[in-house]
């Protein structure tokens, strides 16, 4: 059996070849394509950004609905808190992934929209963040970020990897800040870049087995070795990409690192901080793809505002219709909806080649469940801001049988320039939402 031709033009000569064949790939833009350290002219361009944000326990539906479709809706309570960002952001009403159910698990689906996350034997697929960084990731130090507050590690993360992989949460913005800004010392560096080498040595040993193989195996056993020959070489351009950044001095801020809050209560100042490291990120284009898990199941009686609730976040959604429940949540979710209006406003006030950081980052900003007080993960409470859309628009889908949202998913794909007409349970784009 002769051996497998393998091209060193593998990027090119495989777009032409696939084209050819009719088969619809997620591709970057023609920019992207380019190795990110042999250009050899600077190429002026402006960077689209990714933040997406789940709020495990959603928020009260009839406080954060309008009861209006269209552009001249009447902002609801919890979006009068966003006034000022009004025509700045899109909500929608009547979405959902379709078959993830389950309840609390469906938190792990947020970005992925794997069906049945509750049943025996549930695998994740890839989160919209990794599908963006295998495509984009390599032209940035950090290919994506992931963060977290008071997340339950190891079972709770908005990132998963092709092969359905938890990606940990970052929880500590110290941590963050440090990886994005401090420069190791010259012996930290010489430290990281031999654990770098000794993954590529790894790799080349296992691939080169692997390929003694090739001799005396079945077709299907064949395309199963070509399959994982080609996840060897992605993640060996992955590790050589490493290896570069290695070596060039990390972005100077003028912010000083931030200090941990040390007591789970502490939510709202922890969520604070983590929009301030996505901004960061984002303003010094360390990153161009950010998640974060607010696990507020995992919160235990919290403090806003300096104000202590009387019970536990959990305990609170699971309000009964009790008024003291919903006047302690409604303060909670009017306090997220301040943090994030407070998010808008500094992302605007970052000015980038003739835009605003605002106009070049889509927010993402919803949760699994449509309501945390019955478990239901149907009309989930959706808001997406910035990013070059033609927003001010409430677009309301039947709340019965709900729109998609993974078609969500497939027109940001596109507005951050990757050529996509498909992800997970998705039918198309989102309709009645705008490129600009």
């Amino acid at each position: 059996m002769n051996a497998p031709y393998i091209s060193v033009q593998r990027h090119l000569s495989r777009r032409r070849f696939l084209r050819g064949t009719g088969i619809a790939l997620g591709l970057p833009l023609l920019e992207a394509m380019l190795p990110a350290f042999s250009r050899t002219t600077t190429v002026e361009i402006k960077p689209r950004r990714m933040l997406g944000i789940c709020n495990n326990l959603g928020l009260v539906p009839d406080q954060f609905f309008p009861s209006e479709a269209g552009r001249n809706y009447k902002l609801s309570p919890y979006l009068e808190m966003l006034r000022e960002h009004r025509e700045g952001f899109s909500v929608f009403s009547g979405v959902s992934h379709p078959d993830v159910d389950g309840g609390h698990p469906a938190d792990n689906c947020f970005l992925t929209a794997a069906p049945h996350p509750g049943s025996g034997g549930f695998r994740n697929t890839i989160s919209l963040d990794q599908y963006l960084a295998e495509r984009i990731g390599h032209l940035t130090r950090f290919p994506s970020l992931t963060l977290g507050v008071n997340v339950s590690r190891g079972q709770r993360s908005l990132s998963w990897t092709g092969s359905g992989v938890l990606i940990p949460c970052e929880e500590k913005a110290s941590d963050v800040f440090k990886q994005l800004f401090m420069q190791g010392t010259p012996t930290e560096v010489a430290a990281q870049v031999r654990k770098l080498e000794l993954g590529q040595s790894i790799l080349d040993t296992v691939a080169g087995q692997a390929k003694d193989l090739q001799r005396n195996i079945g077709s299907k056993d064949q395309e199963r070795l070509d399959q994982y020959f080609t996840s060897v070489r992605d993640l060996e351009e992955r590790l050589h990409m490493s290896r570069d950044w290695s070596d060039k001095p990390k972005p100077k801020v003028a912010a000083a690192p931030p200090l941990d809050p040390t007591d789970p209560r502490e939510y709202m100042q922890k969520v604070k901080l983590m929009y301030d490291m996505a901004r960061l990120a984002f303003e010094t284009d360390s990153t161009r793809s950010v998640t974060l898990m607010l696990d507020s199941v995992n919160s235990p009686v919290i403090d806003v505002n300096g104000q202590t609730m009387s019970d536990g976040y959990h305990s609170l959604s699971h309000h009964g219709k009790s008024e003291a429940k919903l006047k302690q949540l409604k303060t909670i979710d009017e306090w997220h909806m301040k943090l994030l209006a407070d998010l808008f406003t500094q992302l605007k006030a970052v000015g980038e080649a003739g835009d605003t950081l605002f106009d070049r980052t889509m927010i993402l900003y919803g949760s699994n469940l449509g309501n945390a007080n019955t478990h239901v993960t149907t009309n989930l409470p959706t808001l997406l801001a910035g990013g070059g859309f033609r927003h001010g628009q409430h677009l309301v889908f039947d709340k019965e049988r709900n729109y998609p949202l993974p078609n969500l998913f497939v027109s940001m794909l596109q507005r951050m320039g990757v050529e996509a007409t498909k992800f997970a349970s998705s039918t198309g784009t989102m309709r009645g939402l705008e490129m600009l």
